[in-house]
């Protein structure tokens, strides 16, 4: 698999969009009691994650489907639009926006993060939202892991990237959660992401999809079945495997880490972004981890905002 040379072929990324609540607290938690911790509610979820980190990174036209309720999908429109990123929220009569609670331990050296998830409308992306219009100018597809793990966005994801497949775009996926991958079965999230070209697990994922202990011979052996492995190792860098090897390895760069939330989704959408441009493996790992390094030294999951866009499609 090559990256696409098309300069000027739009990312399209599907997958969820949601409200973060992070509360750093620099004490342990005291149950029954108070814990002191600095709280703000800001915008997340994985899928509209990347897209901005994306469009931060670069790419000129970066696009997001995804589904929310009635409560804040209008605030959520206008926050990709300041990010450079052309919305297509699908509004939710029913569910409201899907909320994660962010506890991050803000004493410890890595900014460590645990979630909270209430997937809300996100998970409710369903095929109806899904036309193969989308795809109309786009080069690469990014499907966050999300999706598979609820029967309505399973079948969304499904249908786009068997568009996607169909048009000869090339396809990302990134397993997202190794919690959720554990309730789904490997096996299953193995036979819906057949034919994906890009995989980007974490170690955790990595390993619990092959049964391996370490990342490397995780990625290697992943490579069998995906054309193009990325393992993110967060403190450790990153590596990468094509045709059972591993080709590459990228140590991290060094951050003063302050929320840990996000920083896979900053990787995922610097390296796309950067593949997309034409750089090659090494090169695109290694913005990646810049993106990482970034994304833990800010709070929230999202990069600073840019200019915004004046309109969307």
């Amino acid at each position: 698999m090559t990256a696409p040379q098309d300069a000027t072929g739009a990312l399209l990324v599907v997958g969820d969009v949601v409200t973060d609540i992070v509360a750093r607290h620099r004490t342990p938690l005291a149950p029954g009691t108070d814990t002191a911790a600095a709280i703000r509610t800001v915008p997340g979820g994985a899928g509209a994650n990347v897209a901005c980190w994306a469009a931060h990174w670069g790419r000129a036209d970066v696009r997001f489907l995804g589904r929310a309720g009635a409560d804040a999908a209008a605030w959520h429109e206008e926050l990709l639009l300041r990010a450079a990123v052309r919305p297509h929220i699908a509004v939710d009569p029913d569910a409201p926006t899907g909320t994660v609670i962010s506890l991050v331990d803000a004493a410890g050296a890595a900014a460590e993060r645990t979630f909270l998830t209430d997937s809300g409308a996100s998970l409710r992306l369903c095929p109806a939202d899904w036309e193969p219009s989308l795809l109309d100018g786009v080069a690469w597809l990014h499907l966050s892991g999300y999706l598979f793990f609820a029967g309505p966005s399973r079948a969304a994801a499904r249908a786009a990237l068997a568009s996607a497949r169909a048009r000869g775009v090339t396809v990302s996926v990134d397993p997202a959660s190794a919690g959720f991958l554990v309730r789904h079965g490997v096996d299953r999230f193995l036979a819906d992401a057949a034919g994906v070209d890009v995989l980007l697990p974490s170690r955790d994922e990595a390993e619990l999809l092959t049964g391996l202990s370490g990342p490397g011979d995780a990625a290697a052996e992943l490579s069998h079945r995906f054309p193009e492995v990325v393992v993110k190792l967060g403190g450790e860098g990153a590596l990468a495997a094509r045709d059972g090897r591993v080709r590459v390895r990228v140590p991290a760069v060094r951050a003063d880490a302050r929320d840990s939330t996000g920083a896979g989704d900053a990787f995922t959408g610097a390296f796309v972004a950067s593949r997309m441009a034409g750089a090659g493996l090494r090169e695109a790992v290694a913005e990646g981890c810049r993106a990482g390094a970034l994304a833990v030294s800010r709070v929230g999951a999202r990069p600073a905002p840019r200019a915004p866009l004046r309109g969307k499609t």
